[in-house]
């Protein structure tokens, strides 16, 4: 039997003390769990200086004292610790089939050895609240590593001064406007050169330009109190403006190959692609069946559209189809060039006149004849509505401030 040497003072031992099990966790394997489970030996230490009276034999490469994890399985939690640290990264742990508590997290990630010091170059300085309005601590940060350096005491220029003291390598100190931070740079560091960094610049900038506005913001009250005035071309006069005025334009009963907004109805866009289409693989020699599978339509629609002389012949049901509107059509007609554009009023005459429709029906019937945003199918106008109420200073601000490219925020 070969001796096992000590894990305390390295002396080697022969002399076996007892044996027990041991069991380790391993990385799971196809989403299951592993244990390793083995025998290891005790010995006993045969030097009498020795404080570690017994100690147990390791396994190089996948034992360490007093562990219960493998050396693959430790590496996957240090990664995850240093990544999510405790609750989270038990959360991924047990998704992994690995079942840790959030407390061993934070001992992997208080084990895991700080990285040598390297010499500082850039270093940022900025303050945070350990307790708003009563406490706060300086941060120190090696801008170039992206890595925080260390934490001082306050916001005074006593501490940081004396750190950059102990560092003349630093070439440059980013910082915020602080007359403090200010101060300890020319007196820890005078070799090197002061800059603001841009989160700083960008905040500065917003409140100067939020105090420029909030100076001139009467005047913008000004301009959205005073009604807008627009010279009419050809005249010398200023006319105020208003609401639209509504101009008489002869009706004309739409067709129904237009929708509200002006387009061509979808059915009719529709009918008249796959008319041309059909005909223009019929001009050249192709079967009604190949046509179909091209075009992904059914042989009884394909022949109806090879065997119409027009297209007219095919849109003639789509848009004459029969309505509840049909035998009321010529007095509707007849209201509107008297004058009466008002839509309910139109649907309460043919309500009494049997008409069992509702209102929608009747302005489906005219919305091809209304033109976008037109008052010519509404009642008269109202009271002008109340002026719109000038933007505030903040929302110019960020008016200004924001990339018109950017998409905008509601």
């Amino acid at each position: 039997m070969l001796p096992v040497r000590c894990t305390s003072c390295a002396m080697p031992s022969w002399r076996v003390h007892g044996r027990y099990w041991r069991r380790l966790a391993d990385a799971p394997l196809g989403g299951a769990p592993v244990v390793i489970e083995f025998m290891v030996r005790r010995f006993k230490c045969l030097n009498s200086r020795c404080s570690a009276v017994t100690f147990a034999e390791q396994v190089s490469g996948l034992t360490s004292p007093h562990a219960r994890y493998t050396p693959l399985l430790r590496a996957v939690l240090t990664s995850i610790a240093l990544t999510l640290a405790g609750r989270p990264g038990a959360r991924l742990a047990a998704a992994l089939s690995v079942r840790v508590a959030k407390d061993t997290f934070l001992r992997l990630l208080r084990a895991v050895p700080e990285p040598p010091s390297a010499q500082v170059r850039v270093l940022g300085v900025d303050d945070f609240a350990l307790r708003k309005g009563n406490s706060y601590a300086t941060v120190l940060i090696d801008l170039e590593a992206r890595r925080p350096l260390d934490v001082l005491p306050g916001r005074d220029a006593a501490p940081l001064a004396e750190w950059l003291r102990g560092h003349p390598e630093v070439e440059i100190v980013c910082r915020d406007r602080a007359g403090a931070y200010a101060e300890a740079a020319r007196s820890g560091a005078p070799q090197a050169m002061q800059v603001a960094d841009g989160w700083h610049l960008w905040r500065n900038l917003a409140e100067a330009l939020e105090k420029t506005v909030g100076v001139h913001h009467g005047c913008i009250r000004a301009a959205f109190a005073t009604p807008r005035v627009t010279t009419e071309p050809g005249a010398g006069d200023l006319v105020t403006e208003g609401p639209p005025i509504a101009e008489s334009v002869p009706f004309v009963p739409p067709d129904g190959t237009l929708d509200f907004a002006g387009r061509p109805r979808r059915l009719v866009a529709r009918t008249t692609e796959r008319y041309e289409a059909v005909q223009q693989r019929l001009a050249e020699g192709k079967s009604l069946r190949a046509i179909g599978r091209e075009l992904r339509l059914d042989h009884s629609t394909v022949r109806r559209f090879a065997r119409a002389e027009t297209l007219d012949e095919l849109l003639v049901k789509a848009i004459n189809r029969a309505t509840l509107l049909d035998e009321y059509k010529p007095y509707l007609h007849q209201r509107w060039i008297e004058g009466c554009h008002s839509i309910p009023q139109l649907h309460r005459d043919l309500r009494e006149q049997g008409f069992t429709g509702d209102v929608q029906c009747v302005r489906r019937y005219f919305r091809p004849f209304k033109k976008p945003h037109s008052t010519l199918l509404k009642d008269p106008p109202g009271p002008s509505p109340d002026p719109r109420p000038p933007p505030k200073p903040r929302r110019l601000v960020r008016w200004i401030m924001t990339d018109p490219s950017w998409p905008s925020t509601p």
